[in-house]
């Protein structure tokens, strides 16, 4: 077995025995495709009990079943002279407005037009902690969410934004506009989100598997078949409004993952803005709280919507 990257153990338990080794390391990991781990069991980066396998080699109880992954690639990420929003910006944190339909950083496949190639020609210093394909990233927002997300320039910078986020001081407050009318005027929804045990592209509440995720939301204003809420994060999980919002019953207008009826909106992607950000600053310790005004799709859509309710 290879040596590099990073190795993973696992114990064949009752309820895995007689199954496929290839299936049985999907289960493990949702992240990982069915197609890489087949051609890593072909590389003899799989191994059982000490020996390579076939993919469709059955497991039995007892067994201990090692996983060497690939390094991962590190891709050279170009600067891009791309327009950038600037809200904030000093020699530790930039804020950047990100419109949507923009990335954050790149990924497999993607290295170009990104939050991060703009960042790069923009600041030449970001911090390191993040690595070659997000540096500067401390949090992130959804390609087709707009909206205020914070990077920065330097470690110690990074650290601290990191550490305020894991201590849920960081305000975080978006608009989003969704399916249907909410009875209520204010509420809470607390419930995990992890990785859709269906569908591994897409996120859900999960109640064994998820981590604890929490969302704040008040209503705005209705309309005839739509409700425009403010929504405040208490924890930051991937998809965290839009699985949320789904979950009670209320998907996000547009939103092409979570909602059935999203072509039906002239909105490219999901009617979520993240609308404000504060936090301290990582040198001075001073508070900071920025806010912007919601993107012209968006208040096209809620105009319609008001013509529509009368």
């Amino acid at each position: 077995m290879s040596t590099d990257g990073k190795l993973l153990r696992f114990a064949v338990g009752e309820e895995d025995s007689g199954g496929r080794v290839d299936k049985f390391l999907v289960q493990k990991n949702r992240d990982w495709s069915r197609m890489t781990v087949q051609s890593w069991i072909r590389g003899k980066r799989v191994l059982v009990d000490g020996r390579p396998v076939k993919n469709n080699y059955r497991l039995h109880v007892g067994e201990r079943v090692e996983v060497q992954e690939p390094p991962p690639e590190e891709p050279n990420v170009e600067a891009e002279s791309i327009p950038l929003d600037v809200v904030y910006e000093d020699s530790d944190v930039i804020v950047v407005n990100k419109s949507r339909g923009m990335m954050v950083h790149p990924a497999p496949g993607i290295y170009s037009g990104t939050m991060v190639n703009a960042l790069l020609a923009h600041c030449h210093d970001l911090s390191g902690i993040g690595g070659v394909l997000r540096p500067g990233i401390v949090h992130r927002i959804d390609k087709d969410t707009s909206g205020l997300i914070m990077a920065a320039k330097n470690d110690v910078a990074h650290q601290s934004l990191a550490a305020q986020l894991k201590a849920h001081s960081v305000e975080r407050v978006y608009v989003a506009v969704v399916n249907g009318n909410i009875p209520h005027d204010k509420g809470t929804v607390d419930a995990p989100i992890g990785r859709d045990t269906k569908n591994r592209k897409r996120m859900a509440v999960e109640h064994k598997n998820g981590k604890p995720a929490i969302t704040h939301f008040e209503v705005m204003e209705r309309f005839q078949r739509a409700t425009m809420v403010q929504c405040r994060l208490e924890t930051g999980r991937t998809h965290q409004i839009r699985v949320h919002m789904k979950y009670i019953g209320h998907p996000l207008v547009g939103d092409p993952v979570y909602s059935t009826n999203h072509r039906k909106f002239s909105i490219d992607g999901q009617a979520l803005h993240a609308k404000v950000l504060g936090f301290f600053h990582p040198r001075t310790g001073e508070r900071i709280r920025l806010e912007t005004e919601l993107p012209k799709d968006i208040t096209r859509l809620v105009d319609r919507f008001r013509v529509q309710t009368g």
